[in-house]
Order: C-alpha cells, then structure tokens, then sequence
C-alpha cells in the first residue's frame, strides 16, 4: 500500500485514464502519479525524448543497471520484462542481471557505467567516457546513457519514496527472473 492515498481508478486524470484504458491495466505507480498529471506527462515525454534517440535493447539495458543500482524492483522488473520479451530468453536476462550472462564488451560497459550513473553521478570521471568512446559510442550516445540513468534516479526516487509497489501481473514472469528482479520493495499482493 503506498503512503499516500492511492487515486481510485474511477477519479484518474483524463490522459492517464486513457493510458491505462490502452495498457488494459492500470499499473500502481499510476495512483500515485495521479497526485500530479502534470509531473506524470512531462516524465512520460522526457522519457520519449531520451528513449527516440536511443536503440531500444541500449536503453533497456542501461535502465535494468541504473534501475538494480537504484534497488528498484519496479523498474529492474518492468525493463527485465521487455528484455526478456524483446532481445534475450528469460534465463538470459537472470544472467545479465546476475552478472554472469556474457554481454559484448560494449553492452557491459554501458551496463557499468550506466549504474555508476545511478549510484553516483560526481564519480563518473573523463576516463569513464574515453572508455565508451573507445568503444565506439560517440558523445551523443554517451549523453543517451547519461540520461537514461537520470531519469530512471527521478523515477524510482519517486516510486519508492511513496511506497508504490510493483504491480501483482510481475508474479506471472519466470520466478528466477522474479526472485532476481525483485531487489528492492516487494511485488504487490494484489
């Protein structure tokens, strides 16, 4: 249950009523985000904004590190899913999770940094982004990085902070996927 009252479904805001009417679900972070439409649909644009310039398998795996640094569950679970339904097996991404599936030297590397990213922005130093370079990012792809780990801190700093829980749908996943996704608060009972 979150700490602040959670918006009933019937009372949601205009445009994310008819996101979660398109989803089919509404998801619990919905409830609490409903508090403030306004903050809801600028995140949802920044979030456009930083994912167009990004390939999309780059961006889900710079946002599963940044999302397990951060020791959100909700997003490791959310971004886990779509790689899981997109790029790899499931047991594939418990490995990318885990650190034990072999990533390119690139996606490792983005993986790293976008979780030093996450865990401490003022320790990224110049020899952080000469690696990447060195391996073929440019600055706007390091910039894409950069961001995806930025807004991912905004988001779990403000899910976790009210107590929002991952929705119940995540106990339908692989449990080992679950049982390693899950590193922060618990999937909701209902």
């Amino acid at each position: 249950m979150p700490y602040v009252a959670p918006v009933p479904d019937d009372e949601l805001p205009e445009g994310m009523a008819a996101d979660a009417a398109t989803l089919g679900t509404v998801p619990n972070y919905f409830r609490v985000f409903a508090h403030r439409p306004a903050a809801f649909a600028a995140w949802k644009e920044l979030v456009a904004a930083v994912k167009g310039s990004m390939d999309e398998r780059r961006y889900e795996l710079a946002t599963l590190a940044a999302a397990r640094r951060l020791r959100s569950s909700y997003c490791s679970l959310a971004h886990g899913k779509v790689l899981a339904e997109k790029f790899y097996a499931a047991a594939d991404v418990v490995g990318i999770a885990n650190g034990t599936y072999r990533l390119d030297e690139v996606d490792a590397t983005v993986m790293e940094f976008a979780a030093k990213v996450a865990h401490d922005a003022s320790s990224v130093t110049q020899a952080d982004v000469d690696r990447l370079r060195g391996l073929g990012l440019s600055d706007d792809d390091v910039v894409d990085v950069v961001l995806a780990a930025a807004i991912r801190s905004f988001f779990t700093k403000t899910l976790d902070s009210l107590g929002a829980q991952p929705d119940a749908s995540y106990r339908q996943l692989d449990p080992v996927l679950v049982e390693t996704l899950v590193v922060g608060r618990p999937i909701a009972d209902d």
